[in-house]
């Protein structure tokens, strides 16, 4: 967290978290949030998705922000959006070429030693493990894979089964714990201390689901990796986010805004706390700047 923007500054960058952020409670990008982005655009500011979310679930955000008429020759892919950070940090994706650009991904050996202490510390969660390929929608990889007691926290599952054993059997970007008799906050405290330096552990809902990484990997790490790869500008960054996986990101930004509703943790990391998702918090807070 790098303090507020001095005076009237416009952002250079924006990064917005998606889920409960960007979107509200209808998966929807408000009027008001496509305007206030499209303003942005206009004025040369990018705006990067920075979310839990894998490449191939973004295009139910970007096919919202559809680029007007007038910045066509701007951002000839069709999206305002250009880039994406997925799987919290772990893929930078560009949208307009639906390309990977990079994968951070627990290494088999890691993955295994991950899978044992999951089965010691929580007996009862069900696995799945998120995979990178080379675009959103990689024939030749299997993107999702969970075990058969896995329990979907989302409406949307897209996996294949297969047995436990070989959940770990290659590179994965996310390693996933999912118990719905729990909380997230609950499954993070039992298992950071045996994880320790072995993964990065985070949430970004309390409704039984915790998603661990390669070590250092977040939502900030993304970010930055993704500006040296496209040489987008950093000074000032404003970020949205409402969840514990959204922290690092908030205090990485010139300026972080954690939407009202969101976590403490979150709220707590942040320089401002933005009108909610269902309020155009986004837009509101944009607003002021385009």
């Amino acid at each position: 967290m790098n303090g507020s923007f001095p005076g009237p500054v416009a952002p250079s960058l924006i990064a917005s978290d998606v889920d409960g952020t960007l979107l509200d409670d209808q998966n929807t990008v408000t009027a008001a949030t496509v305007a206030a982005i499209t303003n942005a655009v206009r004025s040369g500011v990018d705006l990067v998705l920075a979310t839990g979310r894998p490449p191939r679930w973004i295009a139910e955000v970007t096919d919202q922000l559809v680029v007007p008429d007038d910045l066509v020759g701007v951002r000839p892919g069709g999206s305002l959006v250009r880039y994406a950070v997925c799987a919290n940090g772990a893929i930078v994706y560009d949208v307009a070429n639906d390309r990977i650009l990079h994968a951070a991904q627990l290494e088999v050996p890691r993955l295994r030693k991950l899978v044992e202490i999951l089965e010691a510390v929580l007996p009862e969660a069900g696995l799945a493990a998120e995979r990178a390929g080379a675009s959103a929608h990689d024939a030749a990889t299997r993107p999702f894979v969970a075990t058969t007691g896995y329990q979907h926290a989302w409406l949307n599952p897209d996996h294949e089964l297969v047995e436990d054993v070989d959940i770990s059997d290659e590179p994965a970007v996310k390693l996933l714990a999912r118990e719905p008799q729990m909380r997230s906050e609950q499954m993070a405290e039992l298992l950071i201390p045996a994880v320790g330096d072995l993964a990065e552990v985070t949430f970004s809902t309390s409704n039984g689901l915790i998603e661990l990484s390669v070590p250092q990997t977040h939502k900030a790490s993304g970010l930055a990796r993704l500006a040296e790869l496209s040489g987008l500008p950093t000074e000032a960054v404003i970020a949205f986010g409402d969840m514990p996986n959204d922290i690092e990101m908030l205090r990485w930004a010139s300026h972080g805004a954690a939407m009202a509703h969101g976590h403490p943790a979150a709220i707590a990391a942040a320089d401002e706390v933005a009108p909610t998702n269902n309020d155009d918090g986004v837009a509101k807070v944009l607003n002021r700047y385009f």
